[in-house]
């Protein structure tokens, strides 16, 4: 077993091991627009949503190495307007999203870099990614900033509300209930692994939960006092623990 502590190991060590062990991870399109009009749109891994009731959204952005360690404009732009939309990637244009992360000048619209189709927001100033099936408008709601082990500036996370989503008809579905819901497999989502690589979604199951107050109460007991037994039962048909 590999033991790294993240306090002593230089960053050019720690970030190859952080991307290729959380995985997969979500990415967060962002699109944003700069106090003076000026467009922006990237793609951010460190993303997901951490709640839904108010639905918040966090971004992680990191400091520019190519600006010396200055803000990207993505946290610029936000911090400036205090909107961005989030628009979520398929398989069917993740080319042309992988093309907006190039480390262009400030200024430059990577819209029209990477030939995608930006569309009026109604409720925020920054447009929407018309190939997007899913999109979120946001409005900031706080950005934390963290400082490296040098007491310099090196990552902030970016809290967000999302105040309106845009879901495709395409790509909608029903629960079980009738609720509104995004069907995965039309959706077609792309995730994060470690270096230049991606992951599609290919395969879906279902669990259910445990049902504690029935049939099933003594199971999920058996579950909480012996968790790694549980893992390898529910494991050891097809996939026994590698180690």
């Amino acid at each position: 077993m590999h033991e790294v502590d993240p306090s002593v190991v230089e960053k050019v060590v720690l970030y190859p091991l952080v991307i290729s062990a959380i995985v997969p991870r979500p990415i967060g399109f962002a699109a944003t627009i700069s106090r003076d009009g000026c467009v922006n749109l990237s793609p951010y891994s460190y993303f997901n949503v951490m709640g839904h009731n108010p639905c918040i959204v966090a971004l992680g952005i990191s400091r520019s190495p190519g600006r010396g360690g200055g803000k990207k404009d993505t946290l610029q732009n936000i911090e400036e307007t205090k909107e961005f939309t989030l628009n979520m990637i398929s398989d069917w244009f993740v080319e042309a999203a992988n093309h907006t992360c190039g480390d262009f000048e400030r200024g430059v619209d990577e819209f029209q870099q990477s030939g995608l189709t930006p569309v009026p927001s109604k409720l925020v100033k920054p447009p929407r990614v018309r190939e997007s099936a899913v999109q979120m408008e946001c409005k900031l709601r706080q950005v934390i900033e963290f400082k490296d082990r040098d007491g310099k500036p090196s990552n902030s996370v970016v809290l967000g509300e999302v105040v309106l989503f845009h879901i495709a008809d395409g790509v909608a579905g029903r629960s079980p209930s009738g609720k509104l819901v995004v069907d995965p497999t039309k959706l077609q989502p792309v995730c994060r692994l470690g270096g230049v690589t991606y992951g599609r979604v290919t395969e879906l199951y279902d669990i259910p939960r445990p049902n504690i107050s029935g049939a099933n109460a003594a199971e999920a007991t058996a579950r909480r006092t012996s968790k790694r037994t549980t893992f390898a039962h529910c494991c050891s048909v097809t996939h026994p623990v590698p180690f």
